[in-house]
């Protein structure tokens, strides 16, 4: 028996934009369900928001999102979550990490570490903490 975790991501009102963004950096499929298209329109303001949404790629990225819905408590949080990234390569990590800048605030530079030949910190434009590295007999 197997076990996969899968990444949820939580927003208000930019699910489909991030989901969008991932998509464009990691490759994959797209799929999207909005409240509308389940039949779940509480605030028709919100009816095209995403109730349920997921990036899948052929390289065994995934990850889901949602906007959650106004009547209910969010709070994006400093430092609740971080999203690990993890590469064979430092040229496939290299080249996430350099379409996941955009708009970013690095927190730490792509660089070597004591761990990894290569790691990494950022807070991505929807302000979503990864991080990224090379495997390593350390981390692998």
């Amino acid at each position: 028996m197997s076990v996969k975790s899968v990444t949820h991501l939580n927003f208000r009102g930019d699910a489909r934009a991030a989901l969008e963004f991932y998509r464009s950096v990691f490759g994959g499929h797209l799929a999207v369900v909005t409240y509308k298209d389940a039949g779940n329109v509480d605030d028709p303001a919100a009816a095209d928001q995403v109730m349920w949404g997921q990036v899948a790629a052929d390289s065994g990225f995934h990850v889901m999102a949602y906007d959650v819905p106004a009547g209910m408590p969010w709070d994006q949080g400093e430092n609740a979550f971080f999203v690990s990234l993890r590469g064979d390569t430092a040229e496939e990590v290299t080249a996430y990490w350099e379409k996941l800048s955009a708009g970013a605030t690095v927190v730490r530079t792509l660089e070597p570490a004591q761990w990894s030949p290569l790691y990494g910190m950022l807070r991505d434009r929807f302000g979503v903490v990864w991080v990224v590295d090379v495997a390593s007999e350390y981390n692998g």
